[in-house]
Order: C-alpha cells, then sequence, then structure tokens
C-alpha cells in the first residue's frame, strides 16, 4: 500500500510539474496581446520627438519594445492618415511609415 501512495504522488508532482512549465512558456511567448503601452516619463518625450518628426497631428497609440525599435508612436496627421515613428531607447526616430490600416471614414 505504502508503494501505491508513492507513485500517486510522483505522478501528482510530476503532472504539476508539466503543467507549470506549460503555463511558463505560455506567459512569456509575447505576441500582439502583450504590447505595452509607452507610460510615465517615457510617454511625454516620446510624444514629443513624434509630433516634432511628423510636423504635428496626436498622439493616438503608443507601444515598448516595438519590432521596428524601442517605442512605437502613432500619431494621426490632421487630414486624418495614420503615421507609426519608431524610436530607440534615447527617444531619436529611427524611422517612420504610413499605417497601413483602413481608414473607415468613407463607409456612409
Amino acid at each position: 500500500m505504502k508503494r501505491k501512495g508513492t507513485w500517486i504522488v510522483a505522478g501528482v508532482i510530476s503532472a504539476a510539474l508539466v503543467g507549470g512549465c506549460h503555463g511558463l512558456a505560455v506567459a512569456t511567448a509575447g505576441g500582439d496581446d502583450s504590447e505595452s503601452p509607452i507610460t510615465g516619463s517615457a510617454l511625454g518625450r516620446a510624444s514629443a520627438a513624434a509630433l516634432e518628426h511628423t510636423g504635428g497631428g496626436k498622439v493616438t497609440d503608443t507601444e515598448v519594445g516595438d519590432e521596428d525599435g524601442y517605442y512605437e508612436v502613432e500619431v494621426t496627421l490632421d487630414h486624418g492618415k495614420r503615421t507609426d515613428v519608431h524610436l530607440d531607447k534615447d527617444f531619436k526616430v529611427i524611422g517612420s511609415s504610413a499605417d497601413s490600416g483602413e481608414d473607415d471614414t468613407n463607409d456612409d
């Protein structure tokens, strides 16, 4: 009877370890849902750099850890077009691109 209990405990521990490692892998895998917005003083600095680069507009989205730079700031320009401005860790512009999203304003 003692031997059977040992096997049951070993099986439960093994299952817990396998399940825990799987959960850790899922939590660290990343993906589109893991994008973090820029916060704190970095938000002000990144926004200012992006708006200077675009010559105005409104900051409509931000992201830390973008694939094209350390920061990404989405700016909606006065004419409605969106531009993604990519910045390095020192808030220097390293590139920008027109947002490829569809404009929904013509659906009337």
